[in-house]
């Protein structure tokens, strides 16, 4: 095994993994954060299998748009022990 075979297979382990720690998580916030660590790996992962296109718009609307409006909307709600 190469070494770059080695690290695609690495990236995608840590996508699986970032995956299921965004489901395992009790903290929507720090859930939200594993989300969008796994969706900027996955655009890394794009990257790696030359196809930059589909990377920044990985980037660009899994990692960074869809992460800011999971945290404005977590913001705006209210926990049920507030009430």
């Amino acid at each position: 095994m190469t070494l770059w075979a080695a690290f695609q297979v690495l990236n995608l382990v840590l996508i699986v993994a970032c995956s299921v720690l965004a489901l395992w998580l009790k903290d929507l916030l720090a859930s939200v954060i594993a989300l969008g660590a796994s969706s900027l790996l996955l655009s890394l992962q794009f990257y790696l299998l030359q196809a930059p296109d589909v990377a920044i718009a990985e980037a660009g609307v899994g990692a960074a748009l869809t992460t800011a409006i999971f945290v404005l909307a977590i913001r705006k709600t209210r926990r049920k022990e507030e009430e």
